[in-house]
């Protein structure tokens, strides 16, 4: 019955609460009179009195009506509706008053006075026990979500001040930095310091943690944000407090950290763990250390406490950043960052950044990856993504390195421009060198897109839609597998530690996701509606613009889709063949030369000449293992 109550239409409630102003009025003449009398002696009194009963209860109704206030929502009653309730109650003791004066009542004189703060004590009262009854009867339905607010200043109060009616959030305390508020209560709520904040979130079962640190620099809370999800909670920021002043709820401006909601799959949170023994107590180098791979890699590497961190990075701003940040995270552990500015292309500078500090491990993350730019520019590509690969997997055989990890992509998968083609042929060159090596373990990992990094679709479609649309996507149909960083990083120092040589290493993606659908939601998270045929009135329009040269409609994650499983659950290992040694010193002589020379289209003839010998060899191979 009492859930019942969540479902009543709005008319009907609004009705209940009428009845409820209507009946206490006679309810508080009635404690008045008893009060007044010390108790009722007779009921003679209460015959004489029935015309102020009646007058009070039609009157109550009417004043009711006329300020409105049973049209106030239970969650709504504060300051201004418990004015209105004294306003009503002593309209009454007034009208009581006018009886006693004419004689029309025989009630003693402090009565009507009584009578007034007891109606407006049970007008209260009842309101806030039916507000509690329902707020009970909501949070049994639905689960609740247990949050810590970081910050508990103005902003942090306004927020808690919002969430205590938001149905399936408890706000457990705050959490702040400021010593002067530990310990103290703000909004009814405890504040914390935050250096507890991993033992409140393990005690308090927090699933959630919400910064409400406006003012706190980008960088800042980036770190902050960071080194709280690495405690296994979703973490939650709230803009600015100029935006909690807006047209839209509070509630309505928190944001995830990280875009997980559009995987169409479960995330990977597994923890690190057991994939950090081949980084341990070692010298890791990552090249291509200031990019969205790169330095994701070097965070989670942090955590593995290697000895020493090296940085090889081509661009020297982002070294200069990913340096900074990585000295900073560092500070408190014997790990040595060492950054090094340098193309992976320059194998004297490659040979003497692997001697001089001993390296012996080897991520391999420096490459252009965006498939236009790559296209337009093909000499580079191959100069940076193959040439760049052979120089640095050379070094690491020449040197001994006990492990070399490859990122590579799906665009390796049959590839169709000259991008796919340099990743593709940077496989095959790691796949050689995996079978002629007797020290050196060469493994590869490859996966989709990665939410977030520089270029991808969720940032350039956020760029169009702050400048008003529209939004474009290739085509209607075309769909892609994504990732976030980290899970792309977590996979990748996985796999180098699992990998045994030559592996091709490939992760549970999921189900591919439709970049249409994916623009919709972009644009339905900024708080617009799309505009096309159905809805001419919307805010963005979503246009197609037709494949660019080297794209397709659907990536693939391995030639054969029969993987072999791994004993990591989230990864699988594509078994491919690799052109042949003879095969590939042709190919790479017809490369070099078509380098040398800048001769573009020689250059993109060949490498799809030799990608798609490759495909052939493996296509054959899955024929057979069908047959």
């Amino acid at each position: 019955m009492l859930q019942s109550l969540t479902t009543l239409p709005r008319p009907l409630k609004q009705t209940i609460l009428l009845m409820l102003d209507v009946v206490l009025a006679p309810v508080s003449l009635l404690l008045a009179i008893a009060v007044a009398s010390e108790g009722l002696q007779t009921t003679a009194l209460l015959r004489e009195e029935w015309p102020a009963f009646a007058l009070l209860t039609v009157a109550a109704g009417i004043l009711s009506v006329a300020l409105k206030l049973h049209k106030v929502q239970l969650k709504s009653y504060e300051i201004s509706a418990l004015g209105r309730s004294a306003a009503l109650g002593s309209v009454l003791a007034a009208l009581l008053g006018i009886l006693l004066m004419t004689g029309h009542s025989n009630i003693k004189i402090g009565t009507p006075v009584n009578m007034a703060v007891f109606y407006l004590v049970l007008s209260a009262a009842v309101r806030l026990i039916l507000l509690q009854i329902l707020v009970a009867i909501y949070r049994h339905n639905v689960p609740e979500t247990r949050v810590l607010i970081y910050g508990a200043g103005k902003t942090g109060v306004q927020l808690a001040m919002a969430l205590k009616s938001s149905e399936g959030i408890r706000v457990v305390g705050f959490v702040d930095d400021n010593p002067v508020l530990h310990g103290m209560t703000v909004a009814g709520l405890s504040v914390f310091p935050g250096k507890r904040i991993e033992t409140l979130i393990t005690a308090e079962e927090i699933g959630r943690v919400l910064l409400a640190m406006p003012s706190l620099s980008p960088p800042r809370l980036a770190q902050l944000a960071r080194r709280i999800a690495r405690m296994n909670v979703e973490v939650q920021n709230l803009p600015s407090f100029a935006q909690l002043i807006g047209e839209e709820e509070i509630v309505d401006k928190l944001a995830p950290v990280l875009p997980r909601n559009v995987l169409g799959r479960a995330h990977l949170d597994a923890s690190l763990s057991g994939g950090c023994s081949a980084y341990q107590g070692r010298v890791v180098m990552v090249s291509g250390a200031g990019g969205s791979i790169g330095s994701e890699l070097c965070r989670q590497i942090l955590n593995c406490k290697p000895a020493k961190l090296v940085l090889l990075e081509l661009t020297e701003f982002t070294l200069f950043q990913i340096d900074r940040e990585l000295t900073a995270l560092a500070e408190d552990t014997p790990c040595e960052i060492v950054p090094i500015l340098g193309s992976v292309t320059d194998a004297d500078a490659v040979a003497s950044a692997i001697t001089e500090h001993g390296v012996q491990v080897i991520l391999h993350a420096a490459a252009y990856k965006h498939v236009p730019m790559v296209e337009l520019n093909p000499v580079a590509g191959i100069r940076n993504n193959l040439f760049g690969t052979l120089t640095l997997a050379q070094a690491a055989l020449d040197h001994g390195i006990e492990r070399f990890v490859l990122v590579s992509t799906d665009k390796a998968v049959r590839p169709l421009g000259i991008m796919g083609a340099s990743k593709r042929l940077s496989e095959i060159v790691v796949g050689d060198l995996a079978r002629r090596s007797t020290h050196t373990i060469f493994s590869m990992v490859r996966f989709g897109n990665v939410l977030g990094s520089s270029g991808s679709v969720v940032p350039i479609f956020q760029e169009q839609i702050s400048r008003g649309g529209p939004v474009t996507v290739t085509d209607s149909k075309v769909t892609r597998y994504f990732m976030t960083v980290q899970e792309a990083c977590r996979l990748v120092l996985w796999a180098g530690t699992l990998a045994r040589g030559g592996e091709i290493f490939v992760l549970d993606m999921g189900t591919p996701i439709r970049i249409a659908d994916l623009a919709r939601q972009v644009v339905a998270a900024a708080g617009y509606t799309v505009r096309d045929a159905a809805n001419p009135d919307g805010d963005i329009e979503i246009i197609t613009t037709g494949l660019r040269i080297g794209e397709k409609l659907h990536e693939e994650l391995s030639i054969n889709p029969r993987m072999e499983p791994t004993s990591h659950p989230k990864l699988f290992c594509a078994r491919e063949q690799f052109l042949s040694e003879f095969e590939i010193a042709r190919a790479l002589q017809a490369l070099r030369t078509a380098v040398d020379r800048n001769d573009r289209q020689k250059l993109v003839d060949e490498s799809l000449h030799w990608v798609q010998r490759d495909l052939e060899n493996n296509l054959g191979q899955v024929t057979r293992g069908e047959a």
